[in-house]
């Protein structure tokens, strides 16, 4: 048995190391690291409640909109306020603006480039992939992140800015528009919506919803995700990167994507009051698995037996897989069913329902926005609460995202987080159970000599990994 270190990874948020296992050509265990420490939950405690809307968006530059909607979330399940329909459809298309946004970052700028390495020159498509979705330099990026900042002119109508927003209250959002905007707003996503017809997909968004053959398709298509998925069938992408068998979504955007827990084909509802939070391989004290509104934030940087800042949350005991398969999983969608039928959840499958996402939030949005009503309230009124406690779930791109809040005497008590990437790249648990990534590592081939495998990478970049989120 050797030890082989990947890391740190380059196009990650945050840092992050994979320690592997290999043995006779293979992983045979995985411990997946998280070394800087943060601390933005003890940063909250004993400030005014309103001031989680201001520090918790700064957790991260990529996700700070659901970060701000799980804070508003937590802070209203508090004082029992409840948000006016215009709030609420126009906090869905913020949400839904970032995330597609960040899916479609995570394909051009994160996941795509590993194609155009040098341990690829022998494929007969390198050359082409290379040209395309080189790092920085890719001809891809002149294509997208220009569509990308148009898109974004979305998040100025509705949240003035992006990222790190205030515009998001627990009562709904303070950033009432006008006729006139909500003109310009469709102009917005029409024109997003045609670049993504004509440059990822090569199809109609309502067609491509309706695939059920992912190869078919994409043998009949020649836009940038047609072209992974001939990759990925070449690779092998739809067979490997396994990992547990359970899923679980907080459920987002009202009834679009429900929320449940996926295992063995049946989806049971959610309870909160299953999720807790192990701590044995953290470099954190304690060791009992907590309820997160019990839960604590204490460095413990010689504790004997961790290897990582990120905790272990589990539900009903379990590890389990969350992000847009998931999501995607749980509502029935039947592409998603079909490319995890035969080999479970994996890279491609990963990969793909990101894009049905894209395709379906677009054609969301455009009915959100015509929904919304100029001239009816967007924000109901704040009036301060003593004392109280709650959750905030939502999804963010990369999956369940929960903020757990106390109140006393008007000020924070306690508060923790659970973010998407510490569900999927969490460590064991007291009962040596991995987590995600870690499960999903195992078997993989290795090499000899191989210092940077590029299938370790393809898995690592499948679940999209934040670093400074799991350790906020």
């Amino acid at each position: 048995m050797s030890r082989l270190v990947v890391g740190p990874f380059n196009r990650v948020e945050g840092d992050l190391e994979v320690a592997l296992d290999v043995a006779e050509g293979r992983i045979r265990s995985a411990e997946v690291s998280a070394s800087l420490y943060r601390g933005f939950e003890n940063m909250l405690v004993g400030r005014d409640a309103l001031d989680a809307l201001v520090l918790v968006p700064r957790i991260c530059g990529i996700c700070s909109v659901a970060q701000s909607a799980a804070s508003a979330a937590a802070l209203a399940a508090a004082a029992g306020l409840s948000m006016p329909a215009n709030g609420r459809l126009a906090q869905n298309l913020i949400q839904a603006c970032e995330n597609v946004a960040d899916h479609l970052t995570h394909f051009y700028c994160f996941f795509m480039p590993d194609f155009a390495r040098d341990a690829y020159a022998g494929e007969s498509w390198h050359a082409g992939i290379a040209e395309r979705f080189r790092a920085q330099k890719g001809s891809a990026l002149a294509d997208y992140l220009p569509a990308r900042a148009d898109f974004l002119r979305v998040m100025g109508y509705l949240a003035g800015k992006w990222p790190h927003t205030l515009a998001l209250q627990p009562g709904g959002t303070t950033r009432a528009i006008t006729a006139t905007e909500k003109l310009r707003l469709q102009g917005v996503l029409r024109e997003f919506r045609a670049f993504v017809e004509r440059r990822v997909l090569g199809d109609a968004a309502e067609r491509f919803l309706e695939q059920r053959a992912l190869t078919d398709w994409a043998e009949a298509h020649d836009a940038d995700f047609a072209r992974f998925v001939r990759i990925a069938d070449g690779l092998g992408l739809g067979r490997v990167g396994r990992s547990s068998e359970r899923f679980l979504s907080f459920g987002a955007y009202g009834d679009t994507f429900p929320a449940g827990v996926l295992h063995e084909g049946a989806v049971s509802p959610l309870d909160p009051g299953q999720i807790v939070e192990d701590v044995r391989h953290s470099w954190l004290a304690g060791d009992a698995a907590l309820s997160p509104h019990l839960g604590e934030t204490r460095p413990q940087i010689d504790k004997e037996g961790a290897y990582t800042w990120c905790k272990a949350p589990r539900y009903a005991g379990q590890a389990v897989e969350t992000g847009a398969l998931a999501r995607q999983l749980i509502a029935r969608q039947p592409l998603a069913e079909a490319l995890v039928a035969e080999h479970g959840a994996n890279v491609l499958a990963r990969i793909a329902a990101r894009m049905v996402e894209v395709a379906r939030l677009l054609l969301q949005m455009e009915e959100w926005l015509a929904a919304i009503v100029p001239g009816e309230p967007f924000c109901a009124e704040w009036t301060g609460i003593e004392d109280g406690q709650g959750i905030g779930l939502v999804e963010a791109a990369r999956g369940a995202l929960g903020h757990w809040l106390t109140i006393e005497r008007g000020r924070i008590a306690g508060y923790q987080i659970i973010a998407p990437t510490t569900w999927n790249f969490s460590p064991r648990d007291a009962a040596g159970q991995p987590g995600a990534l870690e499960q999903a590592l195992v078997g993989l081939p290795v090499a000899e000599g191989d210092r940077s495998p590029v299938l370790v990478q393809h898995v690592v970049r499948s679940f999209d990994p934040c670093m400074v989120c799991t350790v906020h």
